[in-house]
């Protein structure tokens, strides 16, 4: 049985996306598993061992319907008996439409269920503290005969080489051995989805000033400027504590970094995904705009908590629908302040950094 999975789109959905394959392969061992995905996400499959093939799509060199359909025509001479199109939007509608597999599956959409031979419904309520983004995809699997998955928790598979460079980068930087280190996922994938940097200022320098700990960063090298912003907003005593430099050059190497860690707090995205499944505790700052209940993954108020505007003054989203609010995205930010959840956090904290 050959068996192709397509996710396009983002780091967070391609690791959850990942699951299916372990899944897939674990029930049928002798089954050849490919899986479609966006080249900018590689690395986070790498040595992932429940992946026969990785197909890259290039978004640049594919950006016209022609180039598409040269795309999928070029995936479907691989003779495929299940497509899985955990996508399920124009770039992967064309893939599935043109490929000749006798065995369709996605989620059931209006108007679209003619290019599948299995529409899945989504449920509106997690069943589990899974999230519904992972059990949207387990659910996947159920046309499949696995209506009962074997793993339920993405992985990240680094090397011992990968490992201990990371421990070599923590003793350049001078990391303080004896304290635990908590990463500040600082900045959103975009402005709608960054807790505001003077917000964000406060609650690094709460950390800093409240907990002895090491402090990292996480921000990429263009956004130096904003990363600055938060660091001159905070105490010297926080300062102290932060390793402003010690950044990753690749998503590999950042990978390596969060493993070494203990924590990370801040924004929602890629980096939280990515140390949840290296098997760190995490505290997620949700934007107005995102669906908490989709992407709160593992949460289980202990290991793993989040915080939403909708916790506090849910009055204020009330029949809004998340493009409506992502227009207003500032206003609604504007009341998302740090108090709020700051005994969230504290206690969060103690529980960890003691433990």
């Amino acid at each position: 049985m050959k068996i192709l999975i397509i996710q396009h789109k983002m780091i967070g959905d391609v690791l959850l996306t990942s699951l299916l394959c372990e899944n897939i392969k674990k029930k049928y061992p002798n089954a050849t598993v490919d899986y479609l995905i966006n080249n900018n996400t590689l690395p986070v499959l790498e040595n992932n061992p429940y992946i026969d093939n990785k197909i890259v799509f290039n978004e640049s060199k594919n950006n016209n319907l022609f180039n598409l359909i040269k795309f999928s025509k070029q995936i479907n001479k691989n003779d495929y008996d299940v497509v899985i199109d955990a996508y399920s939007k124009l770039q992967s509608w064309i893939d599935v439409f043109i490929n000749n597999a006798p065995k369709k599956i996605s989620y059931k959409k209006i108007g679209r269920t003619f290019l599948y031979t299995d529409n899945v419904i989504k449920h509106k309520d997690s069943f589990t503290h899974l999230g519904l983004a992972i059990e949207h995809r387990l659910a996947l699997l159920s046309p499949l005969g696995i209506k009962k998955p074997i793993e339920t928790h993405p992985k990240l598979y680094l090397t011992s080489e990968e490992i201990q460079y990371a421990k070599k980068i923590f003793i350049e930087h001078g990391v303080d051995e004896s304290r635990k280190t908590v990463m500040i996922s600082l900045l959103g994938s975009d402005s709608t989805k960054t807790y505001p940097l003077d917000k964000m200022a406060q609650l690094v320098d709460y950390i800093g000033n409240n907990h002895n700990v090491n402090i990292l960063l996480n921000y990429f090298p263009k956004q130096l400027n904003e990363a600055k912003i938060v660091y001159e907003q905070l105490s010297e005593k926080t300062k102290s504590k932060i390793y402003f430099d010690l950044l990753a050059k690749d998503l590999r190497t950042f990978i390596a970094i969060v493993n070494e860690c203990d924590i990370i707090v801040g924004n929602d995205g890629g980096a939280i995904n990515m140390a949840k499944a290296v098997g760190k505790k995490s505290f997620i700052i949700f934007s107005p705009w995102i669906n908490k209940n989709v992407w709160a993954t593992f949460e289980d108020n202990v290991n793993h908590v989040s915080v939403h505007l909708n916790d506090y003054f849910p009055e204020k989203l009330n029949y809004l629908t998340n493009n409506k609010i992502k227009k207003r995205v500032n206003e609604f930010y504007s009341y998302f302040d740090f108090e709020l959840f700051k005994k969230s956090l504290s206690e969060f904290l103690d529980k960890h950094i003691k433990s």
